[in-house]
């Protein structure tokens, strides 16, 4: 039996050399996924996915891991994303949720959800470090995939920049914490704005910091928030209809799509557990 022909990745090709491989293959909608603010203690967990053209249409001015750019590049490269790509999603968790679910478990649940929410059905995806399985196609886990593939960078790109204007609204609302500096990230400044004034209602009270900040470092972590209902940015119960299981659509682009995801909607089935880590614990 002969075997199949090897998939040759050509580095001439650079970030986009991985999925025209793929392409080359037969695989024509390539997928990629990835999230921003899993480190951070406040604010929330925003994943997104893309699917970039082929060929020179599909190659993005200034694209390369959101990490590596400036904010005003990350800007501009989020532009070119979203008219360019053939489809494009975006899903965030609000920090309840991560509170609730555990961290790595939302992690997995927004890349699938943004990746199910695509316009474009993908043919193979590509994620960031973490596989996602229960796509029904199929994909590849790749180390420092924002670095390696155009349609991770993408995904990277689109996340981190949703992420970032949030929580500079967060800081109109939150004055006191400066999270339109620090974006919700563990700093010097924020670890001082936590001491002096407690966490509020966007912080993460399962992480460890938080939980001491409030008092409540002895509950486990899924009890550490307090238990009366507080009105946030992402409160679900302003922004959806129980009975509404579609992601929201932004109205200035067709192909794209913002959803909040929230533990009362109904949920797909997820094959993992839950999490038993917080941040700070060992995994």
């Amino acid at each position: 039996m002969l075997a199949p022909p090897r998939t040759v990745v050509r580095r001439e090709a650079g970030l986009y050399a991985l999925e025209q491989a793929l392409q080359r293959r037969g695989f024509r909608f390539v997928a990629g996924a990835d999230e921003a603010g899993r480190g951070a203690c406040a604010g929330p967990l925003v994943a997104a996915a893309a699917i970039l053209p082929e060929g020179k249409r599909g190659e993005i001015p200034g694209l390369a891991d959101s990490k590596l750019l400036t904010a005003a590049a990350r800007e501009r490269v989020y532009d070119h994303v979203v008219a360019k790509a053939l489809a494009w999603s975006v899903m965030i968790i609000p920090p309840t949720e991560v509170d609730a679910r555990g961290l790595h478990v939302c992690n997995l649940a927004a890349m699938r959800r943004a990746l199910a929410s695509l316009t474009v059905r993908p043919e193979y995806v590509l994620t960031d470090g973490f596989p996602v399985d229960g796509l029904g196609v199929p994909g590849l886990a790749v180390w420092k995939g924002d670095r390696v593939a155009a349609c991770v960078a993408a995904a990277s790109v689109l996340a981190k920049v949703t992420r970032d204007r949030l929580m500079v609204e967060l800081d109109e609302k939150f004055p006191k914490y400066g999270f339109a500096v620090h974006k919700g990230y563990i700093t010097d400044d924020h670890t001082a704005a936590l001491r002096e004034h407690g966490p509020c209602a966007e912080h993460r009270f399962s992480y460890v910091n938080v939980a001491a900040a409030s008092g409540r470092g002895n509950r486990p972590p899924r009890a550490r928030r307090p238990a009366e209902p507080v009105a946030t940015l992402f409160d679900p119960a302003a922004n959806f209809d129980a009975a509404v299981t579609e992601p929201l659509l932004r109205p200035e682009a067709a192909e794209g799509t913002v959803g909040v995801a929230s533990g009362g909607q109904p949920q797909p089935p997820a094959p993992v557990g839950e999490d038993k880590a917080m941040e700070g614990e060992k995994r």
